[in-house]
């Protein structure tokens, strides 16, 4: 029997194995608190089978996020890659199933065993798509009856031509408009192997639009569900793993410092209390992921099944403070002269906007891209002056414009950084807007970009709003903590 003064010693060690927070890729990483008076508590052992139920609950938040979140979400039918040893694998037993299939149907008598079972497949995957199609579904248990095709083949008198006949023509019933085109053909194929491939795939097609279809029914169920599920399942994890909100803490925290040294706490500028009010830090903090360094920062733990959506946002924010840093320039250097020509403006911008289109792409070269704008510029705009009887450019004032334009490179580039914070503001001012439907106004020099930086915030707006509708009882207690004063831990404000 154990000692009891063994009990503390087990203790400490049982503490020192307790588990350290995943990042996205399933790596350990270190607790930001760790040494800090705010120490989390540790996380307690758990077993295999909790640890099990809790990706299983994580993973399933992930899909209910992912189908309420994504407009676009649908089922897609899974193929491996091209070239792939999975693809040449699949292809191959593929073949060898239709063979042996094929072979067993031209034996005398026919082998009509895998052309049963196939059957029975069939007729499920009709029913399937039946939904409260009663009388049709009465029709298919009628026909694809499979004691008595058993009896049928039995005594030589299955004709099988008759019953993918049948199948052919419920399909079409069944299937959606986009699969009318896959209907004909198969109508048009009259050799028995070849028509029940392409009725096994056309099939396997039609219950993904049935899924697909019923995801579109539920959404606005799911809407109203997802919040609260997802509230409860990050819960739970919470509760196998104290700490992993620890990330989020310091985002918050971070937030609230910026603002104190800043004495900006709001959108227009007016100076604020040592201790911002939590709305505000709230929105910041928002605005901080679209600047967020990705490769060196981990993202905070509540925003992280929209990591890849914030990072697609941020990637659009900087391609629109680009466009219209080099649109300012363009105006404010010939601004007199084209500001009577029609459609120039926004030929420009379509011609601005193709050269950066890849901005982010890894081959994308800035300074290169820049050089051929800066060229092209000045024989669209020495073309157009010279169309209107104005004076051409000159080298010097192209030589000055190009070199306005390659500034633009620079993340401190005065012009740049103006466009960036009125975005900024912009985006800021749409989360803090309380009339639903009604966009804040544009700043000044962003009416070129107007449309799409009034899209681009919807998403954003969308995005954080259905984030704070999730987590807002966990964010209530983090921006307690990160607002707490010096030597108060207890976060009490």
């Amino acid at each position: 029997m154990q000692k009891d003064s063994d009990k503390p010693e087990q203790e400490a060690k049982e503490e020192e194995r307790t588990q350290e927070p995943s990042d996205e890729a399933g790596r350990s990483i270190p607790s930001p608190r760790r040494g800090n008076t705010l120490q989390a508590s540790p996380s307690r052992c758990v077993n295999v089978e909790e640890l099990m139920e809790t990706a299983k609950g994580v993973s399933n938040m992930a899909l209910a996020h992912e189908i309420v979140v994504n407009q676009q979400f649908r089922m897609e039918p899974v193929e491996p890659a091209k070239g792939s040893l999975e693809q040449r694998v699949k292809e191959i037993m593929h073949k060898a199933f239709w063979d042996l299939f094929e072979a067993q149907l031209n034996e005398d008598p026919p082998s009509y065993s895998n052309a049963i079972k196939m059957l029975g497949d069939i007729k499920e995957d009709l029913l399937s798509c039946c939904l409260a199609e009663d009388r049709l579904r009465s029709r298919i248990e009628e026909v694809i009856d499979l004691p008595l095709i058993q009896q049928e083949a039995e005594n030589g008198a299955l004709d099988i031509n008759r019953l993918a006949q049948f199948i052919v023509e419920t399909m079409g019933s069944l299937s959606a408009p986009c699969r009318d085109e896959d209907i004909m053909k198969l109508k048009e194929t009259t050799e028995l192997v070849p028509r029940l491939k392409a009725i096994v795939r056309i099939l396997g097609l039609m219950k993904l639009d049935m899924a697909n279809f019923a995801l579109t029914a539920i959404k606005p169920h799911l809407m109203q569900q997802s919040a609260e599920y997802e509230r409860h399942k990050f819960q739970e994890f919470l509760e196998k793993q104290p700490n992993a909100l620890d990330y989020a803490e310091k985002w918050l925290r971070d937030t609230a410092d910026d603002l104190r040294e800043s004495g900006n706490g709001s959108s227009d500028g007016e100076l604020q209390s040592p201790s911002p009010p939590p709305h505000t830090v709230h929105n910041h903090a928002y605005l901080r992921l679209l600047k967020w360094d990705h490769a060196s920062e981990t993202f905070p733990e509540t925003v992280l099944l929209d990591q890849a959506r914030f990072l697609e946002l941020q990637q659009e924010t900087e391609r629109l403070v680009l466009l219209s840093s080099l649109l300012l320039i363009v105006y404010n250097t010939t601004g007199d002269a084209i500001s009577g020509l029609p459609g120039l403006m926004d030929t420009l911008k379509a011609t601005l906007n193709a050269m950066i289109a890849d901005m982010q792409a890894p081959s994308f070269s800035l300074e290169e891209t820049l050089a051929t704008i800066g060229e092209k510029l000045c024989v669209e705009l020495s073309g157009c002056l010279r169309d209107i009887g104005h004076t051409p450019y000159t080298p010097e004032r192209q030589e000055i414009l190009k070199g306005q334009i390659m500034a633009t490179a620079r993340p401190d580039n005065p012009v740049r950084m103006l466009m960036e914070s009125r975005m900024q503001s912009y985006m800021l001012a749409s989360l803090e807007c309380t009339q639903p439907k009604t966009s804040p106004p544009l700043p000044s020099g962003l009416a070129q970009v107007g449309q799409e930086l009034r899209e681009l915030a919807v998403r954003f707006s969308r995005l954080v709003n259905f984030n704070k509708l999730v987590f807002s009882p966990f964010y209530q207690k983090l921006l307690q903590s990160a607002l707490a004063p010096a030597g108060n831990p207890s976060g009490d404000v």
